[in-house]
């Protein structure tokens, strides 16, 4: 079946649950072959992450098997890394030390779609990194802020999108999802002596 007739066989399918969009459907396997692909499904993930207040991030325990809580992230930076606060005591700090293998889901606020990033999380206790990047009502969380308080940052590897509202759907046969690999900032940097 050609790429248009699956675009409207899903739109008449997904209008039912009023998820019809007025733009053109960008599949994932069309996502390779445009050139401003990338940039699109990056400014379309930044807008749901961004509305998103929350989202979820998942870490995977000493067995393996993976735990989710809600976050309160700060928006993305100009790579994609998503920064998070949180208490050194947490078991998510455990947890990362052990395993830095990481997964961030946003809902799109407007129930249309979602963003999910697969990435590597690091621990920082930097103190000017930890002043620039406080939100003033987590004060209450944090009585000892210079003793609790440690940053996480989410470096992605791979990031996945659907948004109706973008006009980004998944494959209609697989739903695969349209997606975005990130380089490794590792490679061709030398190791220090």
């Amino acid at each position: 079946m050609p790429v248009i007739t699956k675009s409207i066989a899903l739109c008449l399918v997904c209008s039912a649950g009023s998820w019809l969009s007025p733009l053109p459907a960008l599949h994932a396997q069309e996502a390779g072959e445009l050139a401003s692909s990338r940039d699109t499904l990056i400014a379309a993930a930044r807008d749901i992450i961004e509305a998103s207040r929350y989202g979820a991030l998942v870490t995977l325990d000493e067995s393996g098997h993976p735990r989710v809580r809600t976050m309160d992230p700060f928006a993305p930076d100009e790579d994609m890394v998503i920064w998070f606060g949180t208490n050194r005591q947490t078991r998510k700090v455990k947890e990362i030390e052990n395993d830095p293998r990481v997964t961030l889901y946003y809902p799109a606020p407007d129930t249309d779609g979602y963003v999910t990033i697969y990435g590597v999380a690091r621990l920082v206790d930097d103190p000017a990194e930890k002043a620039r990047r406080w939100k003033p009502e987590w004060g209450r969380f944090y009585p000892d802020r210079e003793a609790t308080y440690l940053l996480i940052a989410v470096t992605p590897e791979r990031m996945e999108i659907v948004s109706y509202s973008h006009g980004i759907v998944g494959d209609p046969d697989t739903w695969r999802p349209a997606f975005v690999e990130f380089p490794d900032p590792n490679v061709g940097l030398n190791p220090a002596n």
